[in-house]
């Protein structure tokens, strides 16, 4: 195993940005996106692949359409109709998205077509009621700077946002309609030559240009970021999809770069080997040889009647577990693709005997399937339907490997920074002309509107919220970076504290620390209406309830326990204590605690301070608590003396 470097092999990267716009309506209908997650339509279609207008097949449609998928869709007559059903024809274009449209790609330097043409691109994982997304390309060209680097544009597309997917139970894939449709902006960059550390500046740069426009969705699925990646050796380029986090992008960046290269090294040692698929030889099922297996998953498979097949490759003994970096093997790659036909796994030849195959097993399906010491075979377990299209898959995958190096796929980033198989890089029998809808025209007076609207770079955004709310940069770019910059604006437009307990400072901590910190624990941070948020922040400057109680009131609404302000003091029984309850409870807390002062003097604060807030829970602020307790100690300390 080599140590791997990602500075040797001259990586390129190319960023494509998906943004959601912010309009009232979505891209083709009247129908207004939202989170209700309540289904009154349901309904099921089974796509299949079609050829392009050139009579040829998207390799990707085809991948697809092996895997066999019923599609089930979960609709909301609020947010969607029968646009999203595809059982009515798109409406006009969005004319809000258009003029954002217009505004990005000004703001971005990017040349605009006077004449736009919407196109249909083929999908067939379901995600598209259709079959296809619909999008338009608005521009190309354009640039912008990341620290003295001049980041070139690619393209910049309108396009339909996909249905969120809600999982797979057996063949049957599940998709929620109400963010088909949604209007969503493609940004795709120039490749670029940096260091991995410089790529999440770079999407961030470009995130913050799209949101001084004030024209676009924040939060979670809001934004979502695929790159491209390629080597200097690969020949290829491979897409990775759905890195949602920008702390993602470097970890993506680099084990991909690692994935590449070592399949360069695993081609190299596939061709020292005189390995050619038989396919008449060198499948056997082996779901009689092997009834009495003792492994589970052998005999799980079995109990649902699946075949065994054993496949055998002479001359490729130690291939699957070979790894030429840590973490990239033969074996890997062929588990991805084979999971993604809803199959569970494969076993190889260089893993057993492991996971209750045994010795006597594996001699059994040697002298079975006729193969030796110097041979390798995998072990897998499919309906009679399918297994032959997945070995198929699996023995093309290989050859492909051996010849040509790197396969041209599609993946998918992981929450720890990997990528896995996801589906064959879409061709260009992809994409073809739409016909429902017209083409548009982008008018000279339109082209002059987007440039006068221009919005303000990011560090002027940052330098006016300073000045105008009165605090500091880290405050200022954590709140416009968050999805609550519009919230946090209005709470201060709207409102007049007179306290002095709420200012600009402490509501962009309780939006920027308090909610995050409730979010990291699992809770749901879409509970938390925004009226509700207002609301609290009112009571707080009418002193019906306290700074520590927030983030208790919040915890409860975010954990489901409650719907609103009330409901969730009531619930936590929050309610300010007056002034004689809360110094007789001070006092009884300094005098249980006797020990403690006489040992520790006026250094007992901290721990007494966490008793009393323990205690309290809420209904006193800390400010009052500190200087009761305070002088509570310090009397005692003067008995004491």
């Amino acid at each position: 195993m080599s140590e791997f470097s990602i500075n040797d092999i001259g990586v390129k990267v190319g960023l494509e940005i998906h943004q959601q716009l912010d309009t009232n309506k979505k891209l083709f209908c009247n129908c207004i996106p939202t989170d209700s997650e309540e289904y009154s339509i349901k309904f099921k279609r089974k796509l299949r692949a079609a050829k392009s207008e050139l009579g040829e097949y998207d390799p990707a449609a085809l991948f697809e359409k092996s895997k066999s998928k019923l599609i089930s869709y979960y609709a909301n007559p609020e947010s969607s109709c029968l646009v999203e059903q595809d059982e009515e024809p798109p409406h006009e274009l969005d004319i809000d998205a258009k003029k954002i449209s217009l505004i990005i790609a000004s703001s971005l330097k990017s040349e605009i077509f006077s004449e736009i043409y919407p196109m249909r691109k083929t999908v067939v994982d379901g995600s598209n009621t259709t079959g296809f997304q619909r999008t338009m390309l608005i521009s190309q060209g354009g640039s912008f700077e990341v620290e003295g680097i001049t980041i070139g544009i690619q393209s910049i597309c309108l396009e339909e946002d996909a249905a969120k997917n809600l999982g797979d139970e057996g063949i049957v894939r599940k998709f929620g309609l109400e963010r088909l449709g949604i209007p969503l902006i493609e940004i795709a960059t120039e490749p670029f030559e940096v260091e991995p550390k410089h790529i999440k500046r770079i999407a961030l740069t470009l995130g913050r240009i799209l949101r001084s426009t004030k024209k676009v969705k924040r939060g979670l699925g809001s934004i979502r970021q695929d790159v491209n990646v390629s080597i200097k050796d690969g020949g290829v380029v491979i897409e990775v999809k759905g890195v949602q986090q920008l702390d993602q992008l470097e970890k993506v960046v680099e084990y991909e770069a690692k994935r590449q290269q070592g399949l360069l090294e695993i081609s190299k040692e596939l061709q020292k080997r005189d390995w050619i698929h038989n396919k008449e030889n060198d499948r056997k099922d082996i779901t009689e040889l092997f009834s009495k297996c003792e492994s589970k998953i052998i005999q799980n498979a079995i109990k649902k009647e699946h075949r065994i097949f054993g496949i055998s490759f002479k001359k490729m003994a130690g291939m699957f577990g070979f790894s030429p970096y840590n973490g990239i093997r033969l074996g890997k790659e062929i588990a991805e693709l084979v999971r993604f036909f809803g199959i569970g796994g494969v076993f190889h030849s260089d893993e057993l005997p492991n996971y209750g195959v045994e010795k006597r097993d594996i001699e059994n399906l040697k002298e079975f399937i006729k193969i030796n010491d110097e041979d390798a075979f995998l072990i897998l377990a499919a309906t009679e339907k399918r297994i032959h299209v997945v070995i198929n898959q699996i023995i093309s995958r290989i050859e492909f490997i051996k010849n040509n190096g790197i396969p041209i796929d599609t993946r998918l980033a992981t929450v720890n920074g990997e990528t896995k198989f996801l589906r064959p890089r879409p061709g260009a029998a992809r994409m073809y002309p739409e016909t429902d809808i017209p083409l548009i025209i982008v008018s000279k007076k339109e082209l002059e509107k987007a440039k006068e609207n221009i919005p303000k770079s990011w560090d002027e955004s940052i330098s006016e919220l300073q000045i105008k709310y009165k605090i500091n940069s880290q405050l200022a770019e954590q709140i416009f970076d968050s999805k609550y910059i519009e919230l946090f604006e209005n709470i201060l437009n709207k409102q007049t504290f007179q306290s002095g307990k709420v200012d600009a400072t402490f509501i962009s901590s309780v939006l920027c620390s308090i909610i995050p910190s409730l979010e990291r624990k699992g809770l749901d941070s879409k509970l938390l209406k925004s009226n509700e948020i207002e609301k609290a922040f009112e009571m707080l400057d009418s002193s019906t309830i306290t700074k520590e109680s927030i983030s208790i009131i919040f915890e409860n609404i975010m954990d489901g326990k409650s719907k609103t302000i009330q409901d969730a003091m009531k619930n936590t029984s929050i309610e300010t204590v007056n002034e004689s309850d809360l110094e007789e409870l001070i006092k009884n807390i300094v005098e249980k605690n006797q020990g403690i002062i006489k040992n520790q003097k006026e250094r007992a604060m901290g721990p007494l301070m966490g008793i009393a807030m323990k205690e309290l829970r809420g209904k006193a602020s800390g400010e009052t608590v500190n200087n009761l307790l305070l002088k509570n100690i310090k009397n005692m300390l003067k008995n004491i003396d």
